[in-house]
């Protein structure tokens, strides 16, 4: 047995191999030489191979944490085939183990994954079992990734004080590979430590005492470099030795947790916990005074009893506050016997307390009235004070971001959407999740909308009140006037208008323009129906239900009872003292347009002009003769109540009848029944009039037709 070690040693020293170079299993080594080559240089195990912690490990150099590398592996001769490169976390293959042309080598490429990082490298062989029963092997070689790292540190600033921390930033290659702690060190005349923030490295110094003192700082690396002509390892950069001047202590800013502190009777008496930095000089269990002036004699703001030292160079304190302070205004000086130590700064605020609550309206001005509407976006405005640190929060509203929106101690702008299905009557305002006793009125709209949505029925189809403009003229009777209402047509998906009040103004008269009959119907109460997303609010027992009839208004006269030419004049209004804006009004004249007339008329015809069959002409002009006829006037079709200048009739004339002179026998009295056509003045309601007749008839008497034409007299009964 131990004649097979020795031998075995022998062929690791004829094969340029150490004994610890590599570990193998199961008998002989697999490899006979491994190479890595990087862009810059390339590295062999028989001769790049350095000893850390009694094992041996195959060094390289690397400029990146993901450097890539070829691989050269070259087998034993007798070593089976196929071998293989177990994967590992550390790198990634490109290119798998592939034995080359001539037989004698395998190849791989590879690339590292944050070399800087990566502990206990190494690469693993394996070669299967073959027919004669041999069994696999493998083989472990480690690797020692090294890199050349460098310093730079040149402060513009050189100037120190005594107990007054300050960073520096350091410039590096590879920050990285350099240690931090975040530990200061201890008992020297400048204290320092390192830390990295976002790949930057950075020296924090604290000096302790005053004069020209040296800051000599010994970095340490994570991967060491080569030195001695690469025989040596060393993790030890180059100390780094900088003068600094140092001064006396000034007043050192201590930065606080906490940046708001409500002064409450809590905070006042039983303080609230701080946690501030170390001051350096702070005794334990002891008071300290804050004032806001560096001067003796300043106003207590608070008190500061340290407690206990923290392991993050921080005590712990219990802060009592007395008074108000802004930020703004001055800092805060922390004071041992009236002696100013060190400053620091931080909000004492009031209470949070609100005074007013405002509400703007879209397009309108700001109004003390909290009443809003479903669906509506509105600016609200708290004021009052300590505002500004305050975290109101509105009961089931969404806050919509605004660029006017305005945030100080003094007042508070919101823009809020109130839901369209909100159910709440009060939206409460809350403050860290308690009740300000502030809230939001919900209610519902309440805007006049265009009259579009009551429409009415005289005889026809119904139709919007809307689409009349001007009198109707209608020309058949009026059964009845009948209002309905599309509560459909009110409220819409982008569009409330709640319940509509309306005022029903009706006046009756006839042809003359006198009244006959004058009605108010107040408060006709219209609601949305349930298509609204509002429906189940409208629920009211004044809702309207069903139509409005004029007839069962009307007292006097019914529509149907009423003479031609009469006129029904409806006003249909917002009721105005329901809503803060003008309302929408709509006016609708029915009349009662006739065609034609009948009527009799009694006139005087004189200086007639009559013919008979045979008579060789006109005879002689006649007297006065009467005339009474029914006749049929015309009405102007696109006037009201203008008759048309003719007339037709028939009825009787008496020719030559108030002709007393009974002796004169060349006067010819006869009654005739006749048809004539009549020409009028045009003059309204004359009741005596000069017209032109024409027409014809029969002689009773002398039993003969005739034919006359003439002017009369005639008198409107």
């Amino acid at each position: 047995m131990g004649f097979r070690w020795i031998f075995l040693g022998l062929l690791l020293v004829a094969g340029g191999l150490r004994p610890s170079c590599v570990r193998a299993q199961a008998g002989a080594p697999l490899l006979r030489e491994l190479v890595l080559r990087t862009d810059t240089a390339s590295y062999q195990l028989s001769r790049h191979v350095l000893a850390v912690k009694g094992e041996p490990h195959l060094y390289f150099t690397y400029r990146r944490d993901d450097e890539t590398a070829d691989l050269l592996v070259y087998p034993q001769p007798d070593v089976r085939k196929p071998l293989r490169l177990v994967r590992s976390a550390d790198f990634q293959l490109l290119d798998s183990l592939t034995l080359a042309a001539d037989g004698t080598h395998y190849r791989a490429k590879l690339r590292f994954r944050d070399l800087t990082a990566a502990q206990f490298l190494r690469f693993t062989f394996t070669a299967p079992a073959d027919t004669a029963g041999r069994p696999p092997l493998s083989q472990t070689v480690n690797l020692l990734p090294v890199t050349r790292t460098t310093l730079e540190f040149r402060p513009t600033d050189t100037e120190l004080f005594v107990g007054e921390e300050k960073v520096f930033d350091i410039g590096s290659n590879n920050p990285k590979n350099v240690r931090t702690t975040g530990e200061w060190t201890r008992g020297q005349d400048i204290d320092y430590r390192l830390t990295q923030e976002k790949g930057q490295l950075r020296l924090h110094v604290l000096p302790n005492n005053v004069g020209t003192r040296i800051l000599t700082v010994r970095p340490q690396t994570e991967k060491p470099f080569l030195t001695d002509n690469n025989r040596r390892l060393s993790y030890a950069l180059p100390p780094i030795r900088q003068d600094f001047t140092v001064k006396a202590s000034r007043l050192r800013f201590l930065s606080v947790d906490k940046k708001e502190i409500t002064l409450v009777e809590a905070t006042r008496r039983q303080g609230v916990e701080l946690i501030l930095d170390n001051g350096r000089t702070f005794d334990l269990r002891r008071t300290y005074r804050i004032e806001d002036q560096e001067e003796p004699g300043g106003e207590l703001i608070a008190e500061l009893y340290i407690r206990q030292y923290l392991t993050n160079d921080r005590v712990l304190c219990w802060l009592r506050v007395y008074n108000t302070h802004r930020q703004t205004d001055s800092y805060l000086y922390i004071k041992e016997n009236d002696q100013a130590k060190y400053v620091t700064n931080f909000n004492i605020s009031p209470k949070t307390t609100i005074t007013a609550l405002s509400v703007r309206h879209r397009g309108g001005d700001w109004t003390n009235n909290n009443a809003v509407n479903p669906g509506e976006t509105v600016d609200v405005r708290l004021d009052g004070e300590s505002l500004q640190r305050a975290r109101f929060h509105f009961e089931d509203v969404q806050v919509v971001p605004s660029d006017s929106s305005i945030r100080s101690d003094a007042s508070v702008v919101y823009r809020v959407q109130i839901p369209l299905t909100s159910d709440k009557k009060r939206i409460n305002i809350f403050n860290a999740g308690q009740p300000t006793g502030f809230a939001l009125a919900v209610r519902e709209f309440q805007r006049p909308h265009p009259l579009d949505f009551v429409s009415i029925t005289f005889g026809e189809a119904p139709r919007p009140v809307t689409r009349f403009n001007g009198p109707i003229l209608y020309d058949r009777t009026i059964s009845d006037v009948v209002f309905s209402f599309n509560a459909g047509g009110i409220d819409t998906e982008q569009q409330l208008y709640g319940k509509q009040y309306l005022t029903f103004d009706i006046r009756t008269q006839n042809s003359k323009g006198e009244l006959i009959e004058m009605r108010t119907v107040d408060n006709v109460v219209v609601c949305p129906d349930g298509t609204s997303v509002r429906a189940a609010f409208y629920q009211d027992k004044q809702c309207q239900v069903g139509n409005i009839s004029l007839n069962n208004l009307l007292s006097a006269r019914k529509t149907h009872d009423l003479d031609d030419w009469s006129t029904i004049i409806i006003t249909v209004r917002h009721t105005q003292s329901q809503y803060q804006e003008p309302g929408f009004s709509q006016k609708l004249e029915l009349v009662l347009k006739r065609k034609i007339k009948f009527d009799i008329d009694v006139s005087f015809p004189g200086g007639l002009l009559t013919r008979k069959p045979g008579d060789t002409g006109f005879g002689s002009f006649g007297g006065i003769s009467l005339a009474m006829l029914g006749q049929l006037s015309f009405y102007h079709p696109e006037k009201i109540n203008r008759l048309r200048p003719y007339k037709v009739g028939a009825g009787f004339v008496a020719l030559n009848a108030f002709n007393l002179n009974s002796s004169d026998t060349s006067v010819e009295r006869d009654l005739g029944i006749v048809i004539l056509g009549s020409v009028y003045p045009t003059r309204r309601e004359a009741k005596l009039s000069f017209p032109l007749y024409l027409g014809g008839g029969w002689l009773l008497s002398r039993g003969k037709p005739f034919f006359l034409l003439g002017p009369g007299i005639g008198v409107r009964l």
